[in-house]
């Protein structure tokens, strides 16, 4: 069993109980203890802070009283309401693009069914991930395919210039003419 003094608290490592049972104890075992330091007292708190929050909760009761008799709230809570100023520009964005929205119920669905997806399509890459050979072969063709793609598009200049001039044209396409 667990035995405290005044300077260390010793655990013993026969002490588990096992569904409420005592354990049985070899009489050739002995108990190895672990000794550990004592934990310093709690700090001592101001007195001044248990006033105010005695006074604080005072100061609600008697609003909430207010509130239940009169329906109203009386006049000198203030409560603070963040307003739209405050917000970071991303989210003032992102609410102007939301009110834009017509039918936000397909917008909800997609993004809805994009998280299902992301999260499917990761657990199907950790489980190709888990097989013995497919993450090595893989691995290699990725590399093979890298060196390929370089030595074609990259690697001499009226390769490269084919394949700037390529993207560029796919880019205003995408995007129209500017």
């Amino acid at each position: 069993m667990a035995s405290t003094s005044s300077s260390t608290l010793t655990i013993s490592s026969s002490s588990t109980l096992v569904d409420g049972k005592a354990p049985r104890q070899s009489p050739s075992a002995t108990p190895q203890s672990v000794n550990l330091p004592t934990l310093p007292p709690p700090p001592v708190q101001s007195q001044t802070r248990p006033w105010k929050t005695t006074a604080f909760c005072r100061k609600i009761a008697r609003n909430v009283m207010a509130m239940a008799t009169t329906g109203e709230a009386p006049p000198q809570i203030a409560t603070p309401e963040l307003s739209v100023s405050e917000l970071p520009d991303f989210v003032k964005t992102i609410q102007e693009a939301w009110d834009k929205v017509e039918d936000k119920y397909a917008v909800s669905s997609l993004a809805v069914a994009g998280v299902v997806a992301m999260w499917g399509s990761a657990g199907m890459i950790s489980a190709i991930d888990r097989l013995p050979l497919i993450p090595g072969v893989l691995e290699v063709v990725g590399i093979g395919y890298t060196g390929w793609f370089a030595y074609k598009n990259l690697v001499f200049k009226p390769d490269r210039e084919a394949f700037v001039r390529k993207i560029k044209e796919t880019y205003s396409e995408i995007i129209g003419s500017s």
